[in-house]
């Protein structure tokens, strides 16, 4: 099957083949979230979510066929994956090779530039970059809707990396291969809102609960989550007429109450997911201070204690300084929007 490049492929295509194929992606923020899965094995979110994609942090991801291997490699960050981690990677690469009728073992090697398994997307981009690279280096000519159909198999939030700026994740309807067909990302078309996104990182170690087994607890026991997932199709019909009028105001008043609700609903779980620390309440607290003094900043958070902040891009500065000083130990990075999951030269590169 000859392979397609829709992804901005700029070099030789004989190199693929021989060498493997190379991809970037980055994280997004998802502005309406999705927070749990209605089928787990197909990766089939409850509830639709839309997102900013990221212009840092960006994985790269080298996919390079072995055939004469036993079995496949797994690399992150110039170090062997184990456990889980690598479990994750090896039933995704066998999802590739039933798609495209291969066989042959792969060596994976992945570079994150973001703390992995902190709350700052690194799934996003990693299953983003490896769906790109996999699908090339297995010879699978896959469009973009495609792609990231196949990148939510690795991670729902991968599905949105595919696309650059804003996109929006389907939960598809149905079950079994008609929600697997109809659960998909696609750009979402907003022509001049750029904002920038503080990241206030107040812990980049490890969650202490998976986001996996922090949705399961949470779908499973809170009492509060069917509430909050009907109340977010509200939120997402909300945010997308915001982002069309360029209303940041808007956007991040509909992003925190979607981020803060998604919080409430693993704080009422049974036992309680509470990933907020004091630093993070003490980050919160400087945003709600900073609009008292008339600056337009609004909180959202994913599964971990990590604020992101929206604001206007020449307030950025003064947000950054603000949230940095809230909690001792908060590093801080800004973002804008940032580009989709692209193929890069090579392996070799």
């Amino acid at each position: 099957m000859p392979i397609d490049y829709p992804l901005g492929w700029a070099g030789p295509r004989e190199k693929v083949l021989d060498r493997g194929a190379t991809a970037v992606a980055h994280p997004n923020i998802a502005l309406i979230k999705y927070w749990g899965k209605r089928d787990e094995r197909l990766v089939i979110p409850y509830v639709d979510s839309l997102s900013m994609t990221l212009n840092i942090f960006p994985t790269v991801t080298t996919v390079r066929l072995v055939p004469e291997g036993q079995a496949d490699t797994v690399m992150l960050d110039g170090t062997s994956a184990s456990g889980e981690q690598r479990q994750r990677v090896i039933a995704f690469l066998d999802l590739v090779r039933e798609m495209a009728g291969r066989t042959e073992p792969a060596a994976v090697d992945t570079r994150n530039s973001v703390p992995t398994a902190a709350g700052l997307a690194s799934s996003a981009s990693g299953f983003a970059a490896l769906a790109v690279a996999g699908a090339a280096a297995y010879g699978l000519a896959l469009d973009p809707t495609a792609l990231s159909r196949l990148a939510r198999r690795g991670s729902a939030s991968a599905a949105r990396s595919i696309f650059g700026a804003f996109a929006i994740c389907y939960a598809g309807r149905g079950v079994g291969a008609a929600a697997d067909l109809s659960s998909y990302a696609e750009p979402v078309p907003v022509a001049k809102f750029d904002p920038a996104l503080v990241i206030a990182m107040v812990n980049a170690g490890p969650k202490p609960v998976s986001s996996r087994a922090a949705m399961r607890r949470t779908v499973g026991t809170s009492p509060l989550y069917r509430s909050w997932a009907l109340s977010s199709k509200a939120d997402l019909s909300d945010m997308q007429a915001a982002l069309q009028r360029g209303d940041l105001e808007a956007v991040g008043e509909i992003a925190e109450r979607n981020a803060l609700g998604m919080h409430a609903t693993m704080l009422a779980a049974r036992p309680a997911v509470r990933y907020l620390s004091p630093a993070t309440v003490a980050v919160l607290d400087s945003v709600l201070q900073l609009r008292r003094d008339g600056f337009a900043a609004y909180a959202t958070m994913d599964a971990g204690p990590n604020v992101k902040v929206l604001c206007h891009q020449a307030d950025a500065a003064r947000v950054a300084d603000t949230v940095h000083g809230a909690a001792a130990g908060c590093s801080v990075v800004t973002a804008r929007r940032g580009p989709g999951a692209r193929l890069l030269i090579g392996a070799e590169q």
